[in-house]
């Protein structure tokens, strides 16, 4: 049985990234619609060998349409994602917009994919925070083994992350240096170029960022909410690949060694962690790829039972897009579509 999907942004890195990944992974559709804003109609788009066009998303009869993929920011989310679950489509939404909503299950499925049932309620599946979710692929199997007390995370985030503006800006910026043009900072807070910013996204009352209470409140809902978990997040010159220095604390002993071999049993995990030159994973390795990589681990010898990890992964892919069409894999594996379109 193949089904109908819907996937909503789909000129935007993310939304792209989910179409070359709903043909290369071969998800069961019969059907894959395009959709944008009104701006970007009739936009070609790819899907596998196809070229599709994008059809206005104000103008789409959902009825029929089983996923609708969504990645188009978090205000036209909230605008839509609930009139669509209510046509009977199954929304997995890639903004914050309902990550936080108790009645909403927020998923990665090597972490949590027993969460999933939950999705009926509202008929809404929340995709994490890019640099969130590669954090709790490689955490839970620590946390399952030695049971995590508290995590200092300290992230290197791409500009992708800002989506396209932010990509063009760094690429700009870069090219201005080398020709000694006007640098002109409009996506960032400051420059980008030969530059790391700490700041992503708007600041809360307390100094924080919201990237950083993003990866605090998201990592309790998956993982565990007795987690202690402080962040600081940081925008790095790099186009593709989120990378994480993480400190963890556990309640049990354990060792660089047992680490090792317990993060190259676990699933969406590659470990790749030689003491010499080159020995670890970068951004630039892992842009395209699938998998969360795991290099430099080794015993915090100012902690008891205490580990620093790195970790990297394309956040255009296992941060967002990869993602999603895993929970929509796993809707399709466990049978769950069937049954929501039954009710």
């Amino acid at each position: 049985m193949g089904y109908k999907v819907a996937v909503v942004g789909a000129t935007g890195n993310v939304g792209r990234e989910m179409l070359n990944i709903l043909a290369e992974r071969g998800f069961p559709a019969d059907e894959v619609v395009a959709l944008a804003s009104r701006r970007s109609l009739n936009t070609e788009v790819s899907y596998g060998d196809k070229t599709l066009k994008t059809k206005p998303l104000d103008q789409y009869d959902f009825t029929g349409t089983d996923i609708c993929l969504m990645s188009a920011g978090g205000d036209v989310s909230k605008e839509w994602s609930p009139r669509i679950a209510a046509k009977g489509c199954v929304v997995i939404d890639n903004s914050s917009a309902f990550r936080y909503d108790q009645d909403v299950p927020l998923i990665v499925p090597e972490v949590n994919a027993d969460a999933i049932v939950g999705f009926s309620r509202k008929n809404i599946i929340a995709n994490p925070n890019c640099s969130t979710a590669q954090l709790v692929v490689a955490l839970k199997p620590l946390h399952d083994f030695a049971t995590i007390k508290r995590i200092v995370v300290s992230t290197y985030q791409s500009v992708s992350g800002a989506g396209k503006e932010g990509m063009d800006e760094l690429f700009t910026q870069s090219r201005a240096v080398f020709v000694a043009d006007e640098i002109e900072t409009r996506k960032f807070t400051k420059r980008i170029a030969f530059n790391v910013i700490p700041h992503i996204d708007v600041f809360m009352d307390d100094g924080s960022t919201k990237e950083e209470w993003k990866v605090m409140v998201e990592t309790k809902k998956m993982l565990d909410p007795k987690i202690k978990v402080t962040c600081t997040a940081v925008r790095v010159p790099v186009f593709i690949g989120h990378a994480e220095a993480v400190n963890i604390e556990f309640e049990k002993p354990i060792t660089a060694d047992e680490a090792r071999d317990i993060l190259r049993e676990a699933p969406g995990c590659l470990v790749v962690d030689k003491h010499e030159n080159g020995g670890y994973i970068t951004p630039y390795e892992c842009a395209g790829e699938d998998a969360t990589y795991i290099s430099r681990i080794r015993e915090d010898q100012t902690l008891e039972n205490g580990l620093n990890i790195w970790i990297v992964a394309d956040n255009l892919r296992k941060g967002a897009a990869l993602n999603t069409v895993q929970i929509a894999e796993l809707l399709v594996n466990r049978g769950l579509l069937k049954s929501a379109k039954a009710a």
